[in-house]
This record gives structure tokens, C-alpha cells and sequence, in this order.
């Protein structure tokens, strides 16, 4: 039969029609007090009794996707992939000033950004997300940063079931970054150490040297002081619920020390070592540094298949209690 010009236009429109019916990923927005906060939901061909994981994204400009400007993992699209494969809604977003939450209304000013303002932004996902009648049960994911913002945002809040560490530091942040400096040059860790206390004790440092500025800029100390507070050894301790704590043993930002001080603080938690997965979830052989980090910008590799299934197997577990 020869097409004519309306008989395309009805295929074009029940093509788009079915897309859009059958999508299987689509926009989400938190609506806060200072703006818009954009993220991706991806949704499992079940319509019911939907388990969901909320995942929140590590420090730095990480967006939705485990991506940078300067790194491409696409880690955190394949773990979205992945579970919604296996019957598992998630959300991923983009924190404030990341990617498509680069809203001026929802960016405060450096200054002005706390630790607990990404905290509150968590627990009001979970708000949004309780709401919907699709959602059988909601799972916090947090790595790396994100998951000592998990933690927070899951103590006492009745409507999470389960919480996972990815790749999460065990000790507090000012303890971590000595840890991150301890290779450097005894110069560096001279200047570097008493400023850490002192923000670590609740007090801004003037005169900062040049050379730390960076780091230790004005704008940014009120941040940190807020995020030194925290002790993620305390906080999971205080979570009554499931708990999986995930940690690859050739990561190099995190180790595998960490993991085992957040499961041994933890009585509700299981500790799983991941062989061969570095920081970004990837398979990785080697604790080379610069091999490591090569990685980091191969986002065609896929994630590794041993930390899949213990998610899976952890969240589908809790969906049947």
C-alpha cells in the first residue's frame, strides 16, 4: 500500500505514543524551598509493589551518572539499568549546582551550603517517594560522601527499609583527608593538620597560605565544619534496619578498613569485600594509582557483576519481609 503524507503522521504519532507509554526512564523533580532539584527516575515493567532505590552521588561535582567534567564513568545509569532488569524502581538526581540542578534558585551560595542542606534534600526524596502508592519499599544507596548523607538522612526516618554503603569512609571527613595527605611532602601536612583541627573544633582559620587556598578557602570552611561533626561510625550505629555495607578491595580513595569499622559498629549490618572493584565500581586488578584512575574515564566498562548481586540479592530480600 502507498504511504501518504496522514497515514505517516498517524505512524510517527503511535510511535511517539508508544514510547512514551512504555518508557521505562523518565524526569523527576524534588520541588524545595529554594528551587528545583532534577533527577531520573527509572522505572521495572511492574506497575506494583515496586521496592526503589534513592541513589546519592559522592563529593565533587558527581551528577546523577557517577560522572565529572572531567571524569565519565556512567556508573550509577548501569546500576539504574541494572536494577530496573531485576523488578527495581531507583532515583538518581542531580545535587545542588550539579548538572541539571544548576537552577540559580536551588544554588546557595558557597558560604552558605552546609552538609545538612544535602542531607535535608535526601530526606525530602524519601517524602516525595513515600507518597507514591507504586513504591513497596524505599532503599537508600549512598556512595562514597553520599553514603555518610544517607546514613543521616535514613536515622529515624520510619519510611526507609534498608540502607547500602557504597564505598562509604568509616571515619569522619577531617580524619580522611589526613589519611588522603599522608603522601605528601611533610610541608604540606605541617600547614594542613592545624587547620583541620581547628575546623574540626568549630572554628573558621584566617590567613590561609595561598597554596591551600583551594582547599581551605573562607567561603567553603563554614561546609566543612558542618561536615566534620559527623562520625559515620556513630551514625550507622544508631540505624535499625537492614544494612549492607559494600567496599572493593582495590578502591584507592576508599579501603577496606573503612568498611570494616562501619559493619563492626553496626549490629544490623553485613559486610561484603568486593574483589577486584575499585571507587567507581568498575573491575579493576590493580592498586596502581595511575591504572586505577584510568578507569575512571572508560565508561563503556560495565560494573562489576559480584557488587549487582549482592545489591540485588540485599534489596529483593528486604522486598520479601
Amino acid at each position: 500500500m502507498k504511504s501518504t503524507p496522514k497515514t505517516t503522521l498517524l505512524v510517527i504519532f503511535f510511535s511517539l505514543f508508544t514510547l512514551n507509554i512504555f518508557s521505562q526512564e523518565e524526569p523527576i523533580v524534588l520541588k524545595t524551598p529554594t528551587g528545583a532539584i532534577k533527577g531520573t527516575l527509572t522505572l521495572p515493567t511492574a506497575t506494583a509493589d515496586i521496592p526503589i532505590v534513592l541513589i546519592i552521588a559522592g563529593s565533587g561535582p558527581t551528577d546523577r551518572d557517577c560522572n565529572q567534567p572531567s571524569m565519565q564513568t556512567n556508573s550509577f545509569k548501569y546500576l539504574a539499568d541494572t536494577l530496573q532488569k531485576r523488578g527495581i524502581a531507583s532515583v538518581r538526581f542531580d545535587k545542588r549546582g550539579i548538572g541539571e540542578s544548576r537552577d540559580t534558585s536551588v544554588v546557595l551560595k558557597e558560604s552558605d551550603m552546609r552538609f545538612d542542606t544535602f542531607i535535608d534534600d535526601v530526606k525530602a526524596w524519601v517524602e516525595l517517594l513515600a507518597k507514591d502508592d507504586r513504591f513497596s519499599h524505599i532503599i537508600i544507596a549512598g556512595h562514597s560522601e553520599g553514603s555518610l548523607i544517607g546514613m543521616v538522612a535514613t536515622k529515624g526516618n520510619t519510611n526507609v527499609k534498608g540502607f547500602i554503603s557504597i564505598s562509604g569512609p568509616g571515619i569522619p571527613a577531617d580524619e580522611k583527608i589526613k589519611e588522603q595527605l599522608a603522601s605528601q611532602p611533610p610541608l604540606v601536612k605541617e600547614l594542613c593538620y592545624p587547620i583541620l583541627d581547628t575546623l574540626k573544633k568549630g572554628d573558621t582559620v584566617s590567613g590561609v597560605p595561598p597554596m591551600l587556598y583551594s582547599l581551605f578557602r573562607p567561603s567553603i570552611q563554614p561546609y566543612m565544619i558542618s561536615w566534620f561533626k559527623y562520625n559515620p561510625q556513630t551514625e550507622i550505629k544508631e540505624l535499625q534496619i537492614p544494612i549492607l555495607i559494600i567496599q572493593g578491595n582495590t578502591d584507592i580513595q576508599v579501603s577496606e578498613t573503612d568498611a570494616v569499622l562501619l559493619s563492626s559498629a553496626s549490629t544490623f549490618a553485613k559486610k561484603k569485600i568486593i574483589k577486584n572493584m575499585n571507587h567507581v565500581l568498575k573491575d579493576c586488578d590493580t592498586i596502581d594509582k595511575q591504572a586505577n584512575i584510568a578507569t575512571y574515564n572508560k565508561p563503556e566498562l560495565p560494573l562489576n557483576r559480584e557488587f549487582i548481586k549482592e545489591m540485588i540479592d540485599f534489596i529483593l530480600e528486604i522486598q520479601l519481609k
